[in-house]
């Protein structure tokens, strides 16, 4: 049986692009979703496709309190929050999936 991981993530289109963020109890399914453009949504509109940044949370409640607290960020602070922990902007899809 899947163990159910809660996750915040950020999602951009290229780096000090368009962001989206999200909440997932799946983060490899959704961002696999996304990528793929398997939901039609903001992110296929706008192509936002990059993993730029995630958090993993113990319960669902914890993530959902989470992602309106970014929602409601100024964007400079989001644009820090993603260079802290990933100033290249890479795309972190592979790290998520192991390769």
């Amino acid at each position: 049986m899947k163990t159910m991981q809660p996750a915040v993530y950020i999602l951009a289109s290229r780096r000090n692009g368009t962001l989206y963020i999200g909440v997932t109890s799946d983060l490899i399914k959704r961002i696999y979703q996304h990528k793929n453009h398997q939901v039609q949504s903001f992110t296929e509109r706008y192509d936002v496709i990059l993993l730029v940044w995630y958090e993993l949370h113990a319960t669902m409640e914890s993530a959902i309190t989470r992602e309106k607290q970014l929602k409601k960020w100024q964007r400079n602070w989001k644009l820090r929050l993603i260079e802290e922990n990933n100033p290249n902007w890479r795309d972190l899809w592979a790290e998520i999936i192991g390769e």
